[in-house]
């Protein structure tokens, strides 16, 4: 039943049932990464959530242990630049970088649970680079004593420079909606 509800709010013009979104306009100023806390947190439609971080060596050693890619990228710099296009050396796993996005989301919002995640990777992220993520609510669907929040997903280099974007869906277990 879950499952056909959450179809429901990824296609709403295909659903049956009233859908409810929040909105506000303009968008507010971004929201820190606050301490996990069982009390419902606030969102509102436009607000952001930021989270940075540099990746090391030991990143990636450790991503390339955990799910098996040892894909040479990634751990020879020589290969990366012999293969084209990475001129810097080793390349981050993107699914690494990736995965900064449901961090922000479960430590804001402790509990939540990450549904699912459209990813498109734009340019590479070399070992040692900063990266700046942040996702923005764009819908939020209340059901039951739930929400089911929508996020644009994006992250960036330091430059200023795209380098993943999509949408991603979570649903937190409470939230102050903001007006």
């Amino acid at each position: 039943m879950q499952t056909t509800r959450l179809r429901r709010f990824l296609s709403p013009s295909q659903s049956r049932f009233p859908i409810h979104f929040f909105s506000s306009t303009p968008s507010p100023p971004p929201i820190e990464p606050t301490p996990s806390s069982n009390s419902p947190h606030l969102l509102s439609v436009g607000h952001v959530l930021r989270f940075s971080r540099r990746f090391m060596d030991q990143d990636v050693a450790h991503f390339s242990e955990v799910t098996g890619d040892y894909n040479p990228v990634h751990l020879d710099s020589e290969f990366a630049k012999s293969v084209g296009g990475f001129d810097r050396g080793r390349v981050v796993h993107g699914m690494l970088v990736a995965s900064l996005f449901p961090s922000i989301i479960a430590s804001n919002f402790p509990g939540a649970v990450y549904v699912s995640q459209d990813l498109k990777f734009k340019l590479p992220v070399y070992v040692g680079d900063e990266v700046a993520a942040e996702v923005q609510a764009i819908n939020i669907r209340q059901i039951k004593k739930k929400f089911i929040v929508k996020f644009t997903t994006k992250c960036f280099t330091n430059e200023f420079h795209p380098v993943v974007d999509g949408e991603a869906v979570a649903v937190l277990p409470s939230l102050n909606l903001m007006k």
